[in-house]
């Protein structure tokens, strides 16, 4: 492994509404597989704590908490990094545990999971309950079961009480449109920090991001790169001409064009490699810009959504409280 001392240095961004203030670094470490290879994360958590990542990010439903938190106290213990104060970890609520008498329940099993006293940011998974019951950790592919519309105000308190009691720095929510935070903060004490989306080159998400902004929340890229290889994702991202042409023009890769682009849009975000050449290149995106008109040109690619989560609607209103895709997102699809 490099030496810890000459690991990159990574820019954050403060935190609304948070315990400190805290300071979120703007590029993450994700965690979401569809199979997790223990020892590959473990190895490749390391590999990014020595390179300069601080940021990862993680969920009840990845079923890398474990992982996660013996990669963190084996840091730790080398001095890659001389505190838990120096990481930042986010993890999510799943919806079988979406219910305001199971949050502060299932944040404790997350932190035990990790091994840690407390979180920096804990985020509302997906904008659905579903019946409480045994988590199928790993299984990212398998929606919830027996879903239930979300009880937006007495699970938002107590996400607030987990906050109160210093079980997590900040909360925020995952997956939310611009409709559903507006419902939150009608009734929100603490408002959310972050919202955590898909977001890409092919799915800009502007409307959102502007919604966010204009309300102090900031928002989190997943999947900017596509998510190819996953059961949703594209190669669509990967394989583009216009941003082929871009990084070819600028000397960096599709993905680093990506990134940039990303940060550039004011948004931060959460990629996922195991690739320690990946991990290094993902890293370099501060020292350089995408001019006016790369930026143009990428704001002319057609979007599309890719995670539509088509599992979580019922057309009768039998099995899902949304009743169709654009229900789900609000028409921000």
């Amino acid at each position: 492994m490099a030496n810890a001392a000459s690991s990159a240095h990574i820019p954050e961004v403060v935190l609304g509404s948070s315990v400190g203030p805290k300071s979120m670094p703007v590029l993450g470490f994700g965690t979401a597989a569809d199979n997790i290879q223990p020892n590959l994360l473990k190895t490749a958590v390391l590999e990014a704590i020595t390179l300069g990542y601080r940021h990862f990010d993680t969920a009840a439903i990845y079923g890398s908490e474990q992982t996660l938190g013996e990669a963190i106290k084996e840091a730790l213990k080398l001095g890659l990094v001389a505190s838990r104060d120096q990481l930042f970890i986010t993890s999510k609520l799943w919806s079988n545990d979406a219910h305001p008498h199971l949050v502060i329940p299932a944040l404790k099993k997350s932190l035990e999971n990790l091994q840690l006293e407390y979180l920096d940011l804990y985020l509302i998974h997906l904008p659905i309950s579903s019946k409480p019951g045994k988590l199928m950790v790993g299984k990212l592919v398998s929606p919830p079961v027996d879903l239930m519309p979300l009880d937006f105000k007495g699970l938002w308190a107590a996400m607030e009480e987990s906050q109160r009691l210093g079980l997590t720095k900040s909360i925020g929510v995952s997956n939310f449109s611009s409709k559903k935070i507006e419902t939150l903060l009608s009734f929100a004490t603490i408002p959310p920090s972050v919202n955590q989306v898909e977001m890409s080159p092919f799915w800009q998400q502007k409307k959102l991001r502007d919604f966010c902004k204009d309300n102090g929340i900031v928002v989190t890229a997943f999947s900017p790169l596509g998510a190819m290889g996953t059961g949703w994702g594209t190669n669509h991202v990967l394989e583009s001409k216009v941003l082929q042409d871009i990084a070819e023009a600028r000397g960096k890769t599709i993905a680093q064009v990506c990134i940039r682009w990303v940060y550039q849009a004011g948004a931060t975000l959460a990629v996922k490699s195991y690739n320690k050449e990946r991990l290094k290149q993902n890293l370099q995106m501060f020292d350089w810009e995408l001019s006016e008109d790369d930026l143009n040109k990428i704001n002319q690619i057609p979007q599309q959504k890719m995670m539509l989560k088509e599992e979580l609607v019922s057309a009768d209103g039998s099995s899902s409280p949304y009743k169709s895709v654009e229900e789900l997102w609000d028409g921000e699809i």
